[in-house]
Order: structure tokens, then C-alpha cells, then sequence
């Protein structure tokens, strides 16, 4: 057996909003997998497991400079709900996409495993 890939969800009731951010604002590659169904291609990943009181899961996206990203990604209308935040690990803000989708970017400040 051989895991060749992780296929991540988001679900928004906004969805074609989000897809255009994926494609305009992120610049990410898609393939139309019919009927305008759009799947991309994201960059390398991580994945980490973290003890918690009750399972779940979370995407945070990576970049390397935080303050030029958030520059870039606010002038194609990306919205963040509030400023960075400098969490010991890397410095972290919260994006806001369309149907109330929060989800986190961060500069690490670990070691990455890509």
C-alpha cells in the first residue's frame, strides 16, 4: 500500500467565492474535474498531530514572510479578521473566506519537514 496524496475539504456556503480566491488571489492550478468542478493543486504540505480533548482537524496555510503575504493576498480582496499574532512557533493571522470560512496562515518559525 502506498498513500500517494491527501485530498483536503473545505466546505462554505459560498463555494464558487472561495474557488475564485484559490485560483486568483492564491494563484493555485486547477484541473476541472467536470461540470466546473474545480480541484487544485496546493502547495508542498505537513502534517502534524497535536494532543486535544476531542478529535478534529484544522488547514493552516504556510508562507514565508506573513507581512508582504497578507499585503499581497488583502489587495485581491482577501479579508483577515484580525492582525498577526506572534505565537512562539511562527506568527499567525486568521483569513477570512467567503461563507464564514476562517482558516490560518502562518510564517513558521520551525523547522518544516518539506
Amino acid at each position: 500500500m502506498a498513500i500517494t496524496g491527501v485530498h483536503t475539504l473545505i466546505y462554505s456556503s459560498e463555494a464558487d467565492a472561495v474557488r475564485e480566491i484559490m485560483q486568483d488571489a492564491f494563484g493555485w492550478h486547477s484541473v476541472d474535474a467536470g461540470d466546473g468542478w474545480l480541484i487544485f493543486a496546493t502547495p508542498p504540505g505537513e502534517m502534524a498531530v497535536h494532543p486535544g480533548e476531542r478529535p478534529r482537524h484544522e488547514i493552516t496555510l504556510m508562507c514565508d514572510d506573513l507581512k508582504s503575504t497578507m499585503a499581497d493576498l488583502a489587495e485581491k480582496a482577501v479579508q483577515f479578521v484580525d492582525g498577526p499574532s506572534d505565537e512562539g512557533w511562527g506568527v499567525v493571522v486568521t483569513m477570512l473566506l467567503p461563507g464564514d470560512v476562517k482558516m490560518l496562515l502562518y510564517e513558521p518559525r520551525h523547522e518544516t519537514a518539506f
